[in-house]
């Protein structure tokens, strides 16, 4: 019998292509099977990398009216018939919004007593391992099948030899919370002459959340010494198939990381205030690029220790020279 699976993960999109792996578990033990994914719309755009969704919702869960956006959400539910929900997050109010449903079997984190009389199952919440491996903890009641690593309906391409592109950005939203997770644009700048001086093909890219950072750098780059390809990815999917051409990949703690991961390219990844351990497979592919001597007792501090980041950001005192040193090596 074909079974309407529901899967709700709110977050951003790098959140939602580490989610995926959970997605297609599921999907393989019960082939047949519809699924919908309830995501923010900001991250929209994971439908552009996987065929594996059949359907979206969406709720704007931080905003003012997030009550009212969850019983309207609640309502488009019902209106479905799931046979199965499975939700990730901590909030001890998910428990309560799942069983709201009405959905038979419901699968969410052990969030206290509520989530264990509420749910089918409630899965222990393991923050402490590769974020990929946190989320798919919760499909494990419903089968054995375990994908590891991200998966994207990309085609691996031919690899363009001595090319190094490089994607600076990180989400606006993340900056406008006073969440800095990459070095600045002039570093990023000094990064590119480098590269470019050491007769390396550098591109640029970046997306609309990016057009401070890539201004500056055009300001201060010669022309010449980089392919400016920003802006003429007009979608994700473009992105990830530029990503698949390069040979190695630069980029900050974003959805872009996720995206190469799942592409199986050699990246190298700038690492401040977020824990690197969480969010890149042990695989070799990934390497972490952090702040040498960086003395802060907190680090990594974002998300488990504080909320926004420190006004001094000692663990995002890394050199040009150290990152094109990391690279070529």
């Amino acid at each position: 019998m074909k079974k309407k699976i529901l899967f709700i993960n709110f977050g951003g999109l790098g959140d939602e292509i580490l989610f995926l792996p959970s997605i297609i578990s599921v999907k393989k033990e019960f082939p047949d099977s519809e699924i919908t994914l309830v995501l923010e719309a900001r991250s929209r755009g994971i439908t552009s990398l996987t065929n594996i969704i059949d359907e979206t919702l969406f709720a704007n869960i931080k905003g003012k009216r997030k009550y009212l956006e969850l019983l309207k959400l609640l309502f488009k539910i019902w209106t479905k018939q799931f046979d199965i929900v499975v939700s990730s997050g901590s909030n001890k109010f998910i428990s309560i919004f799942l069983f709201l449903t009405f959905i038979k079997k419901r699968y969410g984190y052990d969030t206290g007593k509520l989530s264990k009389i509420l749910l089918t199952k409630s899965v222990k919440l393991n923050k402490n391992q590769y974020a990929v491996n946190m989320y798919h903890d919760l499909v494990r009641p419903l089968t054995n099948i375990i994908t590891e690593l991200p998966q994207i309906n990309i085609e691996k391409k031919q690899t363009e030899p001595n090319t190094i592109l490089i994607h600076p950005g990180v989400s606006l939203l993340s900056i406008r919370k006073n969440m800095i997770k990459t070095i600045s644009a002039n570093i990023w700048a000094e990064v590119i002459e480098k590269l470019a001086n050491c007769g390396k093909k550098v591109i640029l890219a970046g997306g609309p959340d990016d057009k401070e950072t890539i201004e500056t750098i055009l300001k201060t780059v010669p022309e010449e010494k980089f392919v400016n390809m920003y802006g003429k990815t007009k979608n994700l999917r473009e992105l990830a198939e530029l990503i698949a051409r390069s040979e190695v990949f630069i980029c900050s703690d974003s959805a872009p990381l996720h995206i190469a991961t799942a592409l199986g390219v050699r990246t190298f990844a700038i690492f401040g205030s977020t824990d690197d351990k969480k969010l890149i497979p042990p695989n070799g592919k990934i390497t972490p690029i952090k702040a040498e001597g960086c003395t802060c007792s907190l680090r990594p501090c974002l998300w488990e220790k504080r909320q926004t980041t420190c006004e001094t950001l000692e663990c995002l005192k890394i050199s040009s020279e150290y990152i094109v040193h990391s690279v070529l090596k």
